[in-house]
């Protein structure tokens, strides 16, 4: 582990943060998309029931939530490897994954004429943009 007060300690502690914040977004949001799956589903549904998605929402659903849960288990794998050897690939892929489901997610929206919860979208992409950054400079 680096000295924290250094640049290098900086980018290592940006890198935890960054993939800690991934794994607690998309771990809860996937899970409770399997606890709730009904109530969410359903609630999609009146979400999309106007777009050109209304169609195939019960699998896209599906396919958010495999992609949600894969995206945060990979940060949450990938920060304790990181933690014990310093070896960023998985929280890399993470967060690579997190940023693949955060534009499905933003699609969907755009696409729902949604444009409020599409730009709530927008810092948290940023943020992975930056955590795929920093956790390529190891």
């Amino acid at each position: 582990m680096p000295a924290l007060h250094t640049p290098t300690g900086a980018i290592y502690l940006t890198q935890i943060f960054g993939s800690v914040f991934l794994a607690i977004l998309f771990l809860q949001s996937g899970i409770d998309k399997i606890v709730d799956h009904r109530g969410n589903l359903e609630w999609l549904k009146g979400h999309f029931a106007k777009s050109p998605l209304a169609g195939v929402v019960p699998v896209l659903f599906a396919a958010l939530t495999l992609l949600e849960v894969i995206a945060g288990a990979l940060s949450a794998i990938g920060c304790l490897m990181l933690l014990v050897s310093g070896d960023t690939t998985t929280a890399f892929y993470g967060a690579v994954s997190s940023a693949v489901a955060l534009i499905a997610l933003f699609l969907g929206q755009r696409m729902a004429k949604d444009y409020a919860g599409a730009a709530v979208l927008v810092p948290y992409f940023l943020l992975t943009l930056a955590t795929i950054y920093l956790l390529a400079q190891s």
